[in-house]
């Protein structure tokens, strides 16, 4: 009697811990589908919040001190390189230039004069020396002098577009006021900061196919039609955010991008060996993520799954699956741990296309 107790007590323990079904026998068997993780090469495209800056941005400031006599452009004009913006009255900086004018002439007859006399030996080297100073002296002040009227007059050092007036006609203005700004838009400069682990994945695993390549969505949300690409990455991280920067070149040949717009930078970060499984797979406890893992008895097993990363419909895996699994794609919500399912099996290479994103 004994010996039948210890029987019976070991199979209703088996059959208390192992794999049940989860549907009566008289009621319709539900066929579910399964799949495997798809490990594979691959990219995800990421964005970045950017600022758009212009290849040069200048202030234009004032080098002399006076009135604003004229201003030659307007506000948004696109000017040409050395094409006169600004004038300032030049009639105190005009009297210093004759000034000059005169001190060198009358300096240059008094060398002659001098240069004659000593090849006559009448005086000695040391006055033509001396007479040859002043003449210097005399050139030197007046080539400042001109120097000073030219700056009355502010150019345009490159091809740009004028941002708004600091001044009006008329002002009265210091050396080194601010009068506008100057913007070459021919191509702007995207910066943008990149994560420690994605600027890693882009470095070690960037091909010379997509290497620096990046496309740009601008703030109404459609894409800007000229191509960027990447030509310079900062040195240094920044240690309290842990990002690092990246500055993307993009041509500007409609002027459509101004310098202080923002966007979104897309860029292609590769990954090796990823593992991708479909989101509708998984499912969520406590903030953990989880899949039903299928065993060689048919028998469904929740099992925790760390992610990596994620676009739309699809989780790259970090850990937890490897790519010989089987996991239940479709009714994990109808199952419970330890079920015994009956199940069609799709490939990955099947079920990722039929997904709204498909991974290249």
């Amino acid at each position: 009697m004994k010996k039948i107790f210890l029987l019976l007590s070991a199979y209703i323990l088996l059959h208390a811990t192992g794999c049940h079904t989860s549907h009566e026998q008289n009621e319709e068997v539900i066929r579910f589908i399964a799949t495997s993780p798809l490990k594979k090469d691959t990219v995800i495209t990421r964005n970045y919040v950017c600022q758009i800056h212009a290849i040069q941005h200048i202030e234009m400031r004032a080098l002399e001190k006076g009135y604003l006599e004229k201003i030659f452009v307007d506000e948004g004009e696109f000017v040409k390189k050395g094409q006169l913006m600004f004038k300032i009255m030049p009639l105190i900086y005009n009297a210093e230039l004759q000034k000059a004018q005169a001190e060198k002439d009358f300096a240059e007859i008094e060398y002659q004069n001098t240069k004659q006399l000593s090849e006559k030996n009448v005086v000695s080297a040391n006055e033509l020396a001396l007479a040859k100073a002043k003449l210097d002296k005399a050139k030197a002040e007046l080539s400042l002098a001109q120097t000073h009227l030219q700056f009355t007059e502010i150019k345009a050092p490159f091809d740009g577009i004028m941002d708004h007036f600091q001044v009006r006609l008329g002002s009265l203005v210091d050396d080194g006021d601010l009068l506008t700004t100057l913007s070459d838009n021919s191509e702007m400069w995207v910066y943008f900061n990149v994560p420690e682990a994605e600027y890693l994945n882009y470095k070690m695993h960037s091909t010379e196919e997509n290497l620096n390549k990046v496309s740009l969505l601008l703030a109404n949300n459609t894409m800007f039609d000229q191509p960027g690409e990447v030509k310079t990455i900062e040195a240094d991280f920044n240690n309290e955010t842990g990002n690092i920067a990246f500055r993307a070149t993009f041509p500007n040949p409609n002027k459509l991008l101004r310098h202080g717009e923002t966007g979104n930078i897309r860029m292609s970060i590769p990954v090796k060996n990823a593992i991708i499984i479909p989101q509708k797979a998984t499912f969520e406890v406590l903030e953990k993520k989880y899949v039903y893992v299928i065993d060689k008895n048919n028998c469904v097993h929740a099992k925790e799954i760390t992610i990596a990363d994620e676009i739309p419909d699809l989780y790259f895996i970090k850990g937890g699956l490897n790519e010989n699994d089987k996991i239940l794609l479709e009714g994990i919500r109808k199952v419970k741990d330890n079920d015994k399912i009956t199940f069609t099996y799709e490939k990955p290479e099947n079920v990722i296309p039929k997904l709204s994103v498909y991974v290249e």
